[in-house]
């Protein structure tokens, strides 16, 4: 049997890192399918741009690929992935003179909030809900964007990503405590622009006008007549 007869799928990811170690770039392949979309959303979290982001996560992966024989399984593959990933979009932060004051922002940060649920990505096979749930995606991608760097990563990995405290602070080197009121902050932050943005819509809400208004109004004219 060949290297690359292999069931690659059912491999879990230490097992895919260990592979790679071995001289199996097939294997390296099937691990970028699987990372893909979580180091693509933390990439584009930190630099703020779909085209650098990509370029963010070929270098890491590059970077990665070079690198696994360090990997030693101390963390799971995934979360070392992705501080490499960090590591490389920070660095373009660096170079571009971006850096965040983290502490200025977050104490401007401290009044409490509620917490708003990112929608479910449960599919539907109606046109016209489809289409309102992608104005509603855009909405909140708009938003999420427009969150300060330290608090959009956190919220990326916690509530899209779904990643635990403990992935998340071992991901971003900081303590749960912090990943925790970074997150809540975060919330904050998405709820009051979500109702700013769509408090001038209120008035067109549950619209009944066209054909729906004729239909009402000519039943009702033929009930009376």
């Amino acid at each position: 049997m060949t290297l690359h007869a292999l069931d690659y799928v059912s491999q879990d990811d230490a097992a895919l890192a260990r592979l790679v170690q071995a001289g199996d770039r097939e294997a390296f392949r099937h691990v970028m399918k699987r990372c893909n979309q979580r180091l693509f959303r933390v990439a584009r979290a930190v630099v703020h741009s779909d085209a650098e982001a990509e370029d963010v996560v070929q270098e890491a992966y590059v970077d990665a690929y070079e690198k696994i024989g360090t990997f030693r399984g101390d963390a799971a593959l995934l979360t070392w992935l992705t501080r490499i990933v960090l590591n490389e979009a920070y660095g373009r932060l660096r170079n571009r003179h971006a850096n965040v004051d983290i502490e200025q922002i977050e104490a401007a940060q401290m009044d409490p909030g509620n917490v708003i649920a990112f929608p479910s990505a449960s599919a539907s096979v109606d046109p016209a809900a489809a289409l309102a749930r992608d104005q509603v995606r855009r909405l909140l991608e708009q938003a999420i964007d427009a969150l300060p760097e330290p608090f959009r990563v956190v919220y990326i990995l916690r509530e899209i990503e779904e990643c635990s405290v403990e992935d998340t602070a071992l991901a971003l080197d900081l303590k749960p405590e912090t990943v925790k009121t970074r997150l809540f902050r975060a919330r904050r932050q998405l709820r009051e622009a979500l109702h700013d943005q769509l408090a001038s819509t209120l008035g067109d809400a549950f619209p009944f006008l066209g054909a729906r208004c004729d239909r009402i109004t000519e039943a009702v004219m033929g009930r009376i007549a």
